[in-house]
């Protein structure tokens, strides 16, 4: 099982990063987990670019994502909403829209903010999106709010009912992500 994880914040400290970072720890064996990294690269989207032949960061997007068995979203709230990068890198992401490598792929949203509501209108602007997309959203979530005051100076995670949040949410993700086998 090989998890993909995007984290919408370019920020080197970024607590969405570290909430992913901790989702890998808590993954089980098994789970090969990958922390998409090039997200700053992703060029803005341009139909007129979008052909043949891809920039090289939108063809290693789309690579990953469709390698990958599920994705595993961390998105910080940026007014009201999801950073513009991120919904940068889906717009390039889910094109060709009835090939796209997020259709019909298993994909959940947390999030983190130093705000008081843990980034829950970026979170369902990035399921609606993603929903949009053709993804098999997963309900469960994690609302990290006030998240300095959640993790350490090295980016461990200090709550403990966070970290059984996040624990089901991959727990969901991963159940979703495993393909059915039919009793013949």
């Amino acid at each position: 099982m090989r998890v993909l994880a995007v984290s919408g914040s370019l920020r080197r400290d970024s607590y969405n990063t570290q909430l992913l970072r901790m989702a890998e720890e808590l993954a089980p064996l098994g789970v090969d987990f990958e922390l998409y990294e090039g997200l700053r690269e992703v060029p803005p989207y341009d139909a007129d670019e979008d052909g043949d032949v891809v920039a090289a960061p939108v063809r290693d997007l789309r690579a990953r994502i469709a390698a990958a068995d599920a994705v595993l979203f961390a998105t910080p709230e940026f007014n009201s909403s999801i950073p513009g990068q991120l919904k940068n890198a889906l717009d390039w992401a889910s094109r060709p829209f009835k090939t796209n490598a997020l259709r019909n792929k298993p994909v959940a949203v947390v999030g983190a903010t130093t705000g008081a509501y843990g980034a829950v209108w970026a979170q369902a602007e990035l399921r609606k999106v993603l929903g949009a997309i053709g993804a098999r959203v997963v309900p469960a979530e994690v609302a990290v709010a006030h998240a300095h005051e959640h993790f350490d100076e090295n980016g461990a995670l200090l709550d403990d009912g966070i970290r059984a949040g996040l624990a089901e949410v991959l727990r969901e993700l991963i159940q979703t992500a495993q393909p059915v086998v039919v009793a013949a």
